[in-house]
């Protein structure tokens, strides 16, 4: 109810684009509220003044009856002001005042300007009595002069800096003497800028890039904090005083270790660590030896991004992944100039600042996924990042300085080389990570998935076992696959059905009589229930411990298997044949059918086929035209002209994926000889090889693959062309022994392996032309 009575001096003001005034008033004398008389359109009430300001003059009564009170308010006073930077007017001016004015309005007057809150400033004003007022007042003056003194020790010796922070504004009555939270700003972003500066000197990065920071810095020093440069600058130079330009990570050096740990990580996978021991054993040689760029190249799900890491770990060096799958953007990489807004640097630089040093292991996930748009294209940017002439002086838009980038390890990883621009392909090392075999796929779901499984369903092996023999089946008849993530999967599966009947045997033991197992129960087999247990036994676990995956089993978790080994069965007319293709995915076998028909002499060809399998299939019927005499192959009509009133229907199942390459010549005249022939291609052969006009069988790719796929079909007899029989030396020797491969240079070696008995060729007989 107390407030203070005001004359108004002056008001500035504006209605656009919303009210706003500025009131000038000059304070009279406190008062208290009597009674409100209206309220609307404004207050007006009956008030009754508390203190005079004529009472003032009378200034030696008052310190006669104040007296020591106010000296020591007027000392303390005085402490104050002299604590603050003489030289500025406003302090000067604040001096004078205490000697000048009654001692009667100094409370008043530095309660306003000292730092103090809304409260403490309502309680002097509700203060009538003077020496009440002086009372409350003075420890608000203490608190201050022990502020400043705490302030002056903090901050760095100058001395007239500080005086000038906290003396600026003591003439504006609302504000306070100590310095304000926008001057402490400014002071803090001062030191801040001195500290980066001596950050950056003391840094090890190289001439030219010392040279352009410091000349930043000195536009930073002249440069208000409100342009909008300011913010751009100094995330610019805090940028490079973090890139890591001298600091770097001691390799492990130790090869035997290395293939202990690389042989713990990753079962097979040969060539990687081969690779990997080799970098370690010229390392040990050759201090400053430039990083290698690898890039590993095979289907997804066979471990490529995870030896990545491996690899680090087996190095003892910083890891960092780099996902490139759907970039478009060359910015992407080499980062955006300082000119743009919102600019910021590529990952290649933003990765080196997250990992803290400059001999990484980065991972280039997906390279082969790279797009391209209007923003230019990444792969092009990669060129100068893979190039181990050229990344030591990498050059980011963002940082318009060079970095060397020579002790990176890069590793790429990419499904397939066929999207991958030649010359980003011609920079690196490419390693071949093929698919795993069913022996390889059972090493390492005993070794890494079935623990990982189990971990992370929190089972035990005294609670599941899944023997090798079922781990094959389903390999065998429920993935088809290269890799193992599909493996993975339907182990996971399992792990979650055995749970629960984990679960439910916990819950039954709880209960006092346990009358029979649950329904569900009825995949766990009789042999399975080799443990029970007994009274004294911890009570977590059923009786039924543990519990063996079987067949059965298999079938109630997973369903009826999804794939069937139906090779001998698709072989049972003429006009079948069996080849080998590759695919992302790793290889695959894929039948040819053929059929005739009475017609005009069409070939007509089915399958989603490309335009390289189109011509191969021209090819092979033209060859089989001309060497029709030869095999003996007629049409329906007993005609050596195998297209005369004939059509032929060729077909590639799945007709659902699209294919294409040259490796299917070889199948398609097989399939094709045995329909004209009437006879059928052995049930267990595959084959695969380009043709020629001539008959002459050319030599493909993927042979690794091809043969893995036969193998997982169950095929015994594979032909492949006999110039890619260095290829084989990839293959693994059990698996060698397991198949019959037969090389074949020209078509005659082909048909004779691919049929039963071969494939005769009639004896030419010579004839004398009578010349007479």
């Amino acid at each position: 109810r107390i407030g203070t009575a005001a004359l108004a001096v002056q008001v500035v003001g504006s209605n656009w684009p919303k009210p706003h005034y500025t009131l000038l008033v000059t304070g009279l004398c406190r008062f208290q509220i009597l009674q409100l008389l209206k309220e609307k359109p404004y207050p007006v009430a009956e008030v009754e003044q508390l203190d005079r300001l004529e009472q003032f003059t009378n200034q030696h009564k008052s310190e006669e009856e104040l007296g020591e009170l106010s000296e020591q308010f007027y000392k303390y006073a005085v402490q104050l002001v002299e604590m603050l930077d003489m030289s500025v007017p406003a302090v000067a001016k604040l001096r004078r005042l205490l000697d000048n004015l009654p001692r009667e309005a100094l409370p008043d007057i530095l309660t306003s300007i000292i730092r103090t809150s809304n409260q403490e400033k309502l309680q002097i004003l509700d203060a009538v009595r003077l020496e009440e007022r002086f009372k409350m007042t003075i420890p608000l003056l203490v608190r201050q002069i022990e502020g400043l003194k705490l302030l002056q020790k903090t901050r760095k010796p100058k001395q007239d800096d500080d005086k000038r922070v906290v003396a600026i504004r003591p003439n504006r009555r609302i504000n306070h003497i100590p310095s304000t939270t926008e001057d402490e700003e400014e002071e803090e972003d001062h030191d801040d800028v001195v500290m980066l500066e001596k950050k950056i000197r003391t840094s090890s990065m190289s001439e030219q890039a010392l040279k352009v920071c410091l000349k930043e810095i000195k536009r930073l020093k002249k440069m208000p904090q409100s342009m909008p440069e300011y913010a751009l600058t100094r995330n610019y130079l805090e940028l490079m005083v973090e890139l890591p330009w001298n600091k770097s990570t001691k390799d492990r050096l130790e090869i035997r270790a290395a293939r202990i740990l690389l042989d713990n990580d990753h079962y097979a996978m040969e060539k990687l660590k081969k690779r990997v021991l080799e970098y370690l054993a010229v390392r040990q040689l050759k201090n400053n030896l430039k990083g290698p760029i690898l890039c590993f190249v095979g289907p997804p799900g066979v471990g490529k991004t995870s030896v990545g890491r491996s690899i680090a770990k087996t190095l003892g060096r910083e890891f960092h992944r780099i996902a490139l799958g759907g970039v478009c953007d060359q910015s992407d990489i080499r980062g955006h100039r300082r000119t743009y807004v919102g600019s910021m640097p590529g990952r290649i630089i933003n990765g080196l600042k997250t990992v803290g040093v400059n001999n990484p292991v980065f991972l280039l996930d997906e390279v082969d996924k790279l797009g391209k748009s209007l923003q230019g294209d990444p792969a092009a940017a990669l060129l100068e990042v893979l190039d181990p002439e050229q990344n030591h002086s990498f050059t980011d838009h963002y940082l318009n300085v060079a970095f060397d980038l020579s002790q990176v390890l890069f590793i790429a990883t990419a499904n397939t080389t066929a999207t991958i621009p030649p010359a980003l392909l011609d920079r690196m090392e490419i390693i071949q990570v093929p698919g795993y075999t069913q022996e390889e796929k059972i090493e390492i779901a005993h070794r890494h998935l079935i623990p990982k499984q189990l971990e992370q369903h929190g089972l035990t092996p005294q609670q599941i076992q899944i023997p090798q023999v079922t781990t094959l089946d389903i390999i065998t008849r429920y993935t088809r696959e290269a890799g193992v993530r599909s493996l993975d999967r339907k182990l996971g599966a399992i792990c979650r059905a055995v749970a629960v009947k984990v679960a439910e045997g916990q819950h039954k033991e709880t209960k006092p009589d346990r009358a029979e197992v649950g329904e569900g129960e009825e995949h766990v087999t009789e042999d399975a229930k080799t443990e029970s247990i007994s009274d004294t036994a911890d009570l977590a676990l059923p009786p039924e411990m543990p519990i063996l995956i079987d067949f059965h089993a298999l079938k109630d978790i997973l369903g009826p298997p999804m794939y069937e080994m139906e090779v001998s069965e698709r072989l049972s007319q003429p006009g079948v044949a069996i080849g080998l293709a590759w695919t992302p995915l790793g290889g695959e076998i894929m039948f040819v059918e053929a059929s005739r028909m009475d017609g005009e002499g069409q070939l007509t060809l089915t399958g989603q086929l490309g335009d390289v399998m189109k011509e191969s299939a021209h090819l092979a019927i033209s060859w089989l035209r001309s060497n029709a005499k030869r095999y003996q192959l007629t049409n329906a009509s007993g005609s050596f002209d195998l297209l005369d009133n004939t059509d032929i229907h060729l077909h590639f199942p799945a007709g659902a994926v699209t294919k294409d390459g040259p490796s299917a010549g070889v199948t398609i005249v097989t399939c094709l000889a045995s329909l004209f022939s009437g006879r059928l291609v052995c049930s267990d052969v595959a084959m695969t090889g380009e043709i020629t006009l001539r008959g002459l069988v050319l030599p493909v790719g993927g042979i690794k693959d091809k043969v893995l796929a036969a193998h997982r079909a169950g095929l015994k007899r594979i032909i492949i062309p006999r110039r890619n029989e260095k290829d084989l030396e990839e293959i693994a020797v059990n698996i060698r022994q397991d198949l019959t491969f037969v090389m074949a240079s020209c078509l005659d070696e082909v048909l004779n392996a691919a049929f039963d008995g071969g494939f005769a060729v009639k004896p030419r007989v010579e004839r004398l032309n009578s010349k007479l």
